[in-house]
């Protein structure tokens, strides 16, 4: 560990008031290395349990999830700005994720015989050890028990750093686990500067780390975790492309587009935000589009009636306002919003840019706010081919009447780990979560993420001669 012993503290920020809501503490080196070893000793016990032992744990957390309901999702809100309602729905999806995941590992983890020639084999799925989760801001709590619950589920213990600004929630999630009955040690926050985390990656007890970031984070995780030999699993964002066909119900397509845009206040990995027209239908599309986005109502995500919050730090919107305006700078045209209005708080207009085209961080780079890119192609084949034509592959969206030509059209063509027709991005217990090239490696949910941290292992019983 680094000589680091001093013990700085830094503050929390609503960014709907732009007020300091709590100051954290972070640990001493001797902290992290005594919740290591805390770690590996309740690992070593938790291993031991049965699957259905672990299930029943899990499920307990699912029900305080839902006992905690209220002061988690307004906490969520408060640190990062996300909608109250959305708020309310991301502990749901958690709760179903703890659900999902109990009643089904059984059946995803359960030991396979085979016949050899001379006797039989048996394939086993073992925990292999502390698992150390780095997550992001944007879904406080569903980060966390996306990667947590199914390690959890496989007999590993773990580590978790959240990002600084929802500290709060994550030491929240803590005390839920443990009124659940988790074993204590098993899930541990971590409140860590930059250089105890590299650490954290280099520890013998640390055996698997994931990661939900940017491409440049994940170069530089996977780097330091390959250096020790160690697996990782990375979810590095995107720039999902929507395809608009001819065919499309274009009233569909904009209701769809708007919230695949804006949903979260549109700071979401797998969220819709290049939006491909075919020529046929470009025009009606973006009327349609453009109005939608500029009526809709921005203000406190407390609020029923709002339906855009504000962006989750001042810097996330200093930077989504620099892209936009080197994007104009570039060609671009501003079809509404574009402008930091004045007031309180981190707020930023839902925006529309038209011509766009390569070079420009609309087309090329992640905007991780609420701002479309809006592109015109020729027809479906051009349409693809712009899709395509991005160093991400997370997501990605279809709007066509011929639903069995499009699901064709996703599993033949898309370059991306996952495909929504006729719908926009959101995440489903039940099927695989995680993108291809920049956007990172590996999978999530669906029994997938399940098996990404365990020791298959070979067992070959021969007969005797």
């Amino acid at each position: 560990m680094s000589t680091t012993t001093k013990q700085d503290t830094f503050k929390t920020i609503n960014p709907t008031t732009g007020k300091e809501i709590a100051s954290h503490s972070y640990m001493t080196d001797a902290q992290v290395e005594e919740s290591i070893q805390q770690s590996h000793k309740a690992f070593l016990k938790w291993k031991t349990k049965s699957i259905e032992e672990r299930g029943e744990i899990i499920k307990s957390i699912g029900k305080e999830l839902q006992n905690y309901k209220k002061e988690l999702a307004e906490l969520m809100t408060d640190e990062m700005g996300k909608l109250l309602s959305q708020s309310n729905h991301e502990v749901d999806l958690c709760t179903s994720i703890c659900n999902y995941s109990a009643e089904n590992a059984p059946e995803f983890l359960k030991s396979e015989e085979r016949k050899l020639d001379n006797g039989r084999g048996i394939i086993t799925y073992s925990p292999i050890g502390i698992i150390y989760g780095i997550q992001p801001w944007n879904y406080p709590s569903y980060q966390v028990l996306r990667y947590t619950i199914v390690n959890l589920m496989a007999g590993n213990s773990i580590l978790l750093k959240h990002a600084s600004n929802v500290t709060g929630t994550a030491k929240l999630l803590k005390s839920i686990f443990d009124t659940a009955g988790l074993p204590e040690g098993i899930f541990n926050v971590m409140v860590i500067e930059h250089e105890q985390s590299n650490a954290i990656i280099e520890h013998k007890l640390v055996r698997g780390v994931t990661l939900t970031g940017s491409p440049v984070a994940g170069e530089k995780i996977g780097e330091k975790a390959g250096a020790q030999l160690k697996k990782t699993v990375l979810e590095l964002g995107s720039n999902d492309a929507y395809l608009v066909l001819d065919d499309a119900d274009i009233d569909l397509a904009v209701e769809k587009s708007v919230m695949g845009r804006i949903y979260n206040n549109g700071e979401t990995c797998i969220a819709a935000k290049r939006f491909i027209a075919t020529e046929k239908v470009y025009d009606e599309f973006k009327e349609k589009f453009v109005k939608a986005m500029d009526a809709l109502k921005v203000g406190d995500p407390k609020n029923e009636d709002t339906e855009l919050g504000p962006m989750a730090r001042e810097d996330l919107r200093d930077k989504i306002q620099e892209q936009v305006q080197e994007s104009v700078e570039k060609g671009a045209d501003v079809l509404c919003g574009g402008k930091i209005p004045e007031g309180d708080g981190y707020f930023y207009p839902a925006t529309v840019l038209s011509n766009v085209k390569p070079g420009q961080p609309a087309y090329d780079d992640e905007l991780f706010g609420p701002v479309a890119s809006l592109i015109k192609a020729k027809d479906g084949e051009d349409a693809m081919r712009i899709a395509n034509d991005s160093r991400f592959g997370l997501g990605g969206g279809i709007f066509s009447k011929d639903v069995e030509k499009a699901a064709k059209l996703a599993e033949q063509h898309f370059d991306t780990g996952m495909v929504f027709i006729n719908s926009f991005g959101l995440a489903e217990p039940s099927m695989p979560f995680g993108g291809v090239k920049d956007s990172g490696y590996g999978r999530e949910h669906g029994g997938f993420g399940m098996k990404e941290f365990v020791n298959v292992k070979s067992i070959i019983i021969m007969d005797d001669e």
